[in-house]
């Protein structure tokens, strides 16, 4: 039935149309079809955005930490029965102009998307994915690739030791030394005894190898069926075009499966349970206040819509900002340093998981993190919240569901991926979408004084289905895996026969040979540079002067949201300014204003905006990479009806922000602390690459030292000053003193709103800011020059490694820039995929033209190898040099920077980012010259580039490792004179 009053929509005639419905807030309307044959499922959303999306999702659900579903996902797209070459994958990203193509594994489902703004692209894709997902060769030589294999240490002599190798083996072992994800999995082991969430979905390393390729081919025949199977797709494509496709392409060919993949309901605890365990902690620090402590609650199904929001409103009353009563507990405790980073509502699975605890800790204080957390449930289901923190819940909820994301990932996608789990379920992904009605609905319970008491009672209080995880750091853990990996290795190598020993160097062989074949890629579909649109589209924008002030404004597409930004020139700062700026603009928006705590601030800003930060914009000149520009930027998004509050706010936390509160302000440097180290593992390849860079412009430097390598040692260092009274004092003095400086700057105005809207906006902006007065001509901001090499090796807490060398380039208006750019995915498709990933085991690797501080840089991702990975970059320029090369690779490596240019972003990004474009003296003209040399680079261009920038004397060098590599890196160190560095 249509649920909607309206006819149901067109299908093809091997679908049946179910229902659809207009989702008004978020302009699309959806479309529900069921395939005749095999009852695959279809939700379309239908919307007038020409940025296209498909995706197809499995219900996977393991039965051990194999990472079978993981390593299928990988191994799926190495070739199929229409396309047998080795890997389309990685062909079409660079035959393609995609703005997404990936792939993904998720606890219960596994997911291909991609999306285009181009029909025939779109099209192209969408026939390697069918055929990919549904006729995958699953290549024995593969499974080993990507999955796991053992070779030995020497590929050709069975005397040397065995390895393990293998991309997910490499992959997970870098997942396995970020704390998070080991909390993570460490609870799910203990809140999910019996479902498929008791399993490490990625595959833990230690399990891995236990996987057979007969068992990765049983579970591709019994899950990568239609009838297993969810279409999604968004845009203005309609569903019937599809259907076409998916019948043609695969459904037809297949008949219903019987067998019904779901996630078993986890059996209820009838008790709370305490766990202790370890993670590898390979620091020389101290390992004093280093335990995690995490409380853990199992919840209702996350398909039932009313149970989630009320799960999503009761975490939000008490994690929500630092005025919700379980975060300010958590944040000013002594028991620990900082909340957990689990801390919150997961809503990914079968069963809601709320979390909470606190990091930098002891084991000893797991009883009274357990009192605390209770008293303050305990407290709410006594005596409920304010109805104003309740409304600003709400106020919250409804701004999330308005808003037109798109920056990071498609916003067709991240509405697709919001409705896939209640899909996975069995249950109705439509209502998921259309969140205002039971918003609606809410509205009116929270009304009953007894509603968040009950919440607090049912949910948390009185729910037995609890555990508490004690995490502590273990000095001895990751020599203990180790040598139990070696052990292992060492029995499997002494139980071989001679045969099996020639099979392993065959194996070896046979792999090597299959990653240097060269396949027929004629097979493949591909767009051409003929496909390419002529130029960029120009955003329409005013620039007014509001009661004397300077505003930009832009009408956009933004569904009700304003976006507004004051924006001021950056003056002269010294080394110490620039030291605590990023912590500054962090502290700036949560801190008191005026005679109001931080507290109520928090507060006001929750029934008022959806976000408000500060940041500084900082660039290198367009042609001259030694001379920086900078701007600092207070930034807010709000609803329409909220324009007035939303401007006043921003001038209170401008003109009355108040650094007295130094308590706040510790607990703040701590949280970045432990928000910076957390970031190591899953970004070492970006910190590498800034380490490499940091002598090649002034911003390179500063970056480092900011927020890069140097820049979390240098937070480690305040944070433990801020210990002592005095430090702390002398910090919150440096901070106001700071921020007076940068109030003296004049400022001007950028308003993103609805087009009929945006005026007014403006007008109403302008009225908060008449008091701001303009001030006289100071010194600007200005960096030193800066051009030398460095070689560096930082030690830190991972199990994989992170390389980088970089040489030192030019600006982006350097007629050069545009053959460097395109140089970064030629090598990256014609070298450095097979020579880092395929044949290296490296999760990822690259290289790219960073022409905002002049640098080409050389990066790998969760390494298994140093050394071999360095001396392959210096390959790939002798491979550039020494071959001819094709026009085919050439017309791919443009076509991958023209996609990356023309990807579209949100309505209010492309504002923004057009807006600081001009701001820093890139105009739409500049770029789209820029544009035009890109389509011009030739092969000689690339040959010309390598062999004029990408000296051996001007190279730098930067890897990330850990602790215990130290020993065995003695000769890399020597041979590049390499400066050891320790966070």
């Amino acid at each position: 039935m249509s649920t909607s009053g309206s006819a149901l929509p067109d299908a093809h005639p091997a679908f049946a149309a179910i229902r659809q419905q207009a989702i008004e807030s978020l302009n699309i309307r959806v479309e529900q079809y069921e395939h005749r044959k095999t009852g695959a499922v279809h939700f379309h959303l239908a919307s007038e955005n020409s940025e296209n999306v498909f995706l197809v999702a499995l219900r996977t659900v393991p039965q051990d930490s194999t990472g079978v579903a993981h390593i299928l996902e990988h191994t799926a797209l190495c070739g199929s029965a229409h396309y047998p070459v080795r890997d389309p994958f990685f062909m079409m990203l660079r035959r393609s102009l995609n703005t997404f193509m990936n792939a993904f594994t998720s606890s219960d489902w596994t997911a291909y998307p991609f999306a285009s703004q181009n029909r025939k692209d779109f099209h192209n894709l969408l026939q390697v994915y069918l055929d990919a997902v549904f006729f995958s060769r699953l290549d024995p030589l593969d499974f080993a690739q990507e999955g796991h294999r053992v070779e030995f240490a020497e590929a050709d002599n069975p005397d040397s030791d065995l390895v393990f190798k293998g991309v997910v083996f490499n992959e997970m072992k870098g997942a396995m030394s970020s704390i998070t994800s080991v909390l993570w999995g460490k609870l799910c082991e203990h809140l999910f005894p019996t479902s498929t969430y008791h399993y490490n979905s990625g595959g833990d390393p230690r399990h891995i190898p236990d996987l057979s390729y007969e068992q990765l081919q049983a579970f591709y025949r019994s899950h990568y069926h239609p009838s297993n199977a969810i279409f999604m797709t968004f845009g203005d494509i309609p569903a019937s075009e599809h259907q076409h496709v998916f019948e043609d392409k695969a459904l037809c060919q297949f008949d219903k499966l019987s067998q019904r993949i779901q996630v078993q309901p986890e059996q209820r605890l009838a008790q709370p349970q305490r766990v202790q365990d370890s993670y590898v902690f390979d620091e020389n620090d101290t390992a004093d206040n280093r335990t995690h402590l995490v409380m853990g609650w199992m919840l209702g199904e996350s398909s039932d819509l009313k149970q989630m929001l009320e799960a999503q409103l009761l975490s939000s009353v008490l994690l929500d900002n630092s005025a919700s009563p379980l975060q300010h507990a958590l944040e000013t405790t002594e028991l620990g340093r900082s909340p957990s980073p689990l801390c919150g509502l997961e809503d990914s699975m079968r069963e809601l998981v709320f979390c909470c605890g606190i990091e930098g800790s002891e084991a000893s204080h797991a009883d009274a993190l357990e009192e605390l957390v209770l008293d303050v449930i305990a407290q709410i289901a006594r005596d409920g919240v304010s109805q104003e923190r309740l409304e600003a819940v709400l106020h919250q909820l409804e701004l999330h569901q308005r808003e037109i994301t798109g920056d990071g990932y498609p916003y067709g996608l991240q509405l697709i991926l919001q409705a896939l789990g209640c899909a996975t379920h069995y249950s109705d992904p439509i209502a998921v979408l259309n969140l205002e009605p039971v918003i609606a609905e809410l509205r009116k319970e929270i009304q009953q004084p007894d509603y968040i008491r009950r919440l607090a009672r049912q949910l948390l209080l009185d729910n037995p289905h609890r555990v508490t995880l004690v995490m502590t750091p273990d000095r001895q853990l990751s020599t203990r895996q180790r040598r139990e990996e070696e052990a292992r290795l060492a029995d499997i190598k002494s139980a071989m026969s001679a045969a099996e020993r020639e099979a392993t160097i065959k194996l070896a062989a046979d792999l090597v040979a299959r990653q240097a074949q060269v396949d027929d890629d004629s097979v493949l579909p591909k767009v051409e540079l003929s496909d390419v649109p002529a130029a960029l589209p120009e955003l329409t924008f005013n620039e007014v002067r509001l009661r004397n002030l300077p505003f930009t404004t832009y009408g956009q597409g933004t569904n009700g949201i304003v976006y507004q930004q004051t924006i001021a020139p950056l003056p002269a700062l010294d080394d110490a300014q620039l030291q605590i700026l990023p912590l500054y603009t962090n502290i700036l928006t949560e801190v008191g204003l005026g005679d109001d705590s931080y507290m109520t601030v928090q507060q006001r800003q929750s029934a008022t905006v959806g976000a408000i930060s500060a940041f500084v914009a900082m660039r290198g000149r367009a042609d001259d990479e030694q001379t920086v520009n900078a701007h600092f930027a207070l930034s807010s998004k709000a609803l329409l009806r909220n324009t007035q509050s939303q401007s006043q706010l921003m001038h209170d936390t401008l003109h009355n922000a108040r650094f007295d509160e130094t308590g706040r302000i510790r607990e703040l440097v701590n949280q970045q602390r432990a928000r910076r180290d957390q970031s190591i593992t899953g970004n070492g390849h970006s910190l590498a690459m800034g380490a490499a860079c940091a002598g090649m412009s002034p911003l390179a430097h500063l970056h480092h030292h900011q927020s890069g390598l140097a820049g979390i040692r240098n937070v480690r260092l305040l944070d433990d000053s801020l210990a002592s009274a005095d430090g702390l004092k002398s910090f919150a003095e440096r901070l106001e003193e700071l921020h007076g400086h940068l109030l003296g700057s004049p400022m001007q105005f950028l308003v993103i709103a609805e087009d009929h809207k945006v005026a007014e906006v403006a007008d109403l902006a302008s009225g908060v800011w008449t008091a701001a007065a303009s001030s006289a001509e100071r010194p600007g901001f200005a960096l030193p020059a800066i051009r030398e090499r460095r070689a560096e090796l930082w030690l830190t807490n991972t199990q994989v490694n992170f390389c980088a060398r970089a040489y030192p380039t030019v600006p982006e208006q350097h007629p050069d820039a545009a053959a460097l750019t395109v140089l970064g995915g030629f090598l990256r498709n014609g070298f450095l995929h097979r020579a880092i990933r395929e044949q290296g085991g490296a999760y990822g690797g690259g290289a790219s033209q960073d022409s905002g501080t002049a640098a080409f840089r050389f990066y790998s991702y969760r390494d298994p190898r140093l050394e071999g990975t360095l001396q392959d970059f210096d390959r790939a320029v002798t491979w550039m040099l020494d071959n001819r090369h094709e026009y085919r690779a050439l017309e791919e490596a443009i076509l991958g920077v023209i996609g990356s240019l023309d990807k579209p972003s949100s309505p209010a990004g492309e504002a923004k980012q057009h807006f600081h474009n001009r701001l820093f003296g890139r105009s739409h003209e500049s770029r789209e010259l820029f544009r035009q040399r890109v389509l011009a680079v030739s092969l000689d261009d690339l040959q010309r580039v390598v062999d004029t920038y990408l000296k051996p004397e001007l190279a730098s060098t930067a890897v990330v490792t850990s602790v215990g590599q130290f020993e065995s890196t003695a000769a890399l160190r020597e041979k590049l004179d390499m400066t050891v560095q320790e966070l």
